[in-house]
């Protein structure tokens, strides 16, 4: 065995999986990731630990993986992080843990990821569950949302032995682990639904179709119901457009409403009553993991698929796993290229985007380099459904109804960083309510602050 590289992980073959909604990685079974784990060097100053939002003790499962205890490897991750087989899957790990990992600086990174959703997947196959509180402590705490910050808040406060109930505005728990994120990269029924599970075992109960704000106010949660205090994890649902001539056109989705309708509604499924647009050829304008979701599930549901974005390959922000099996699939990557306004046919239906070439100019605030119109370079892709996934700002309901609730000018709830604590006495909030759209397991680390914050003001009173 080489210790200086990863043992590879299995994947579905991608001219099959371009035609299925089956989960693209297989993952390691117990031999693999025994091997994996025998390259971790276990070292004393842990820098991957550091590089986790939720700060999971790596090098303790990582040694009883390689041990084959894999219940006391369970029960490690479960200290820390209530979704462990959600984060196996769909964490950045190569910017997080994996990023800082030491054996990754003369070969490859320990494959943490894989081995969190290695043994995530191994104590649900055998029935092993979170450890709840002993003793319920008497107080009462109400999360909205139940997306990754909610249910990780929500399974802390219920560790300590609080009462917590989740109000949720869909008609499924999971916030965008059920509607945002595919099938192909996490199985709903098998991963999703079983984690929640976990999170309820510990007592958590879940009230869905509930949209705080307009059937409820937060006041009246406090006031009326009796709830000590408030964690908000509502997320970030509103979608961002481009404001370019055609938007309105027949065939021009939000990223939000197409995977929406894929993912949370089963729309890909022939028997499902949600329809979709099953485009013959689609753009997708966009260069982030959400970008990359949606081309791949118009792909799987028959289209040739473009990734229309505005800088080059290097300044993508996608993952570069995701980048990776895109391009295996298919995906036609149309790289400096920038949609300048979408044409229509004479029924009012996407006929085609029209684009113009970029360049790199020199660097911008966030450091990238700032995309430059190449003069008379304008073109059309001719497609019949266009995409924008150009980011998401949260939905103003709440902060519009919760008197004392500060925002900035991007509509985000105003929090601190270590605590989630708002601007309104008791109410908590984390996740990209607070910081816009992210990933979900720094979610999960906002999720946790805030728990750790109602926990130090409840125990205060």
């Amino acid at each position: 065995m080489d210790v200086l590289k990863k043992v590879p992980v299995r994947e579905q073959d991608a001219k099959e999986r371009a035609a299925n909604f089956k989960e693209v990685c297989l993952g390691y079974n117990k031999e693999e990731a025994m091997c994996e784990a025998e390259r971790c060097i276990n070292c004393k100053n842990a820098q991957c630990v550091k590089g986790c939002p939720v700060s999971i003790n790596i090098p303790g499962f990582v040694e009883q993986v390689k041990l084959g205890n894999l219940e006391e490897a369970y029960k490690i991750i479960s200290e820390s992080s209530a979704l462990p087989a959600i984060c196996g899957r769909v964490c950045p790990q190569e910017s997080q843990c994996e990023g800082k990992c030491i054996r990754g600086i003369k070969g490859e990174a320990i494959s943490i990821g894989k081995l969190e959703r290695f043994v995530a997947d191994w104590a649900r196959e055998n029935g092993i569950k979170p450890e709840g509180a002993k003793e319920k402590n008497g107080k009462k705490v109400a999360v909205i949302g139940s997306g990754p910050a909610g249910l990780t808040c929500a399974g802390d406060l219920a560790k300590l032995g609080y009462d917590v109930t989740i109000f949720e505005a869909l008609h499924e728990a999971g916030g965008v682990l059920v509607y945002g994120i595919p099938e192909f990269r996490l199985p709903k029924e098998d991963v999703v639904k079983k984690e929640i599970e976990n999170v309820k075992s510990l007592g958590v109960k879940i009230e869905t179709n509930v949209v705080v704000g307009k059937a409820v106010t937060i006041d009246e949660l406090m006031e009326e119901e009796g709830f000590d205090a408030v964690f908000i994890g509502s997320g970030a649902g509103l979608p961002k457009f481009m404001g370019i001539p055609g938007e309105q056109a027949n065939g021009v989705f939000s990223a939000n409403e197409y995977l929406t309708r894929s993912n949370l509604m089963k729309a890909f499924d022939e028997n499902s009553n949600t329809p979709i647009m099953h485009g013959k050829k689609v753009a997708v304008v966009g260069g982030g993991n959400v970008a990359m979701d949606a081309a791949r599930t118009a792909l799987r549901l028959g289209a040739e698929t473009h990734i229309v974005y505005r800088r080059s390959e290097e300044e993508l922000p996608a993952r570069v796993e995701e980048v990776h099996h895109a391009k295996e699939e298919g995906i036609i990557f149309d790289l400096l290229t920038n949609p300048v306004e979408i044409l229509a046919d004479e029924n009012g239906w996407v006929c085609g985007i029209k684009c113009v070439r970029m360049e790199l100019g020199e660097p911008d605030a966030s450091g990238r380099r700032r995309p430059v119109v190449v003069e008379g370079s304008e073109f059309v892709i001719e497609v019949d459904t266009v995409i924008m996934s150009l980011g998401t700002s949260p939905n103003p309901l709440i902060s519009s109804t919760t008197e004392g609730l500060e925002v900035n000018k991007w509509k985000c709830i105003v929090a601190d960083e270590e605590h989630g604590k708002t601007t309104k006495e008791g109410v908590y909030a984390g996740g990209d309510a607070v910081t816009g759209a992210a990933t979900v397991i720094l979610a999960m680390g906002a999720g946790k602050a805030g728990a750790k914050g109602i926990h130090e003001y409840l125990s205060s009173k």
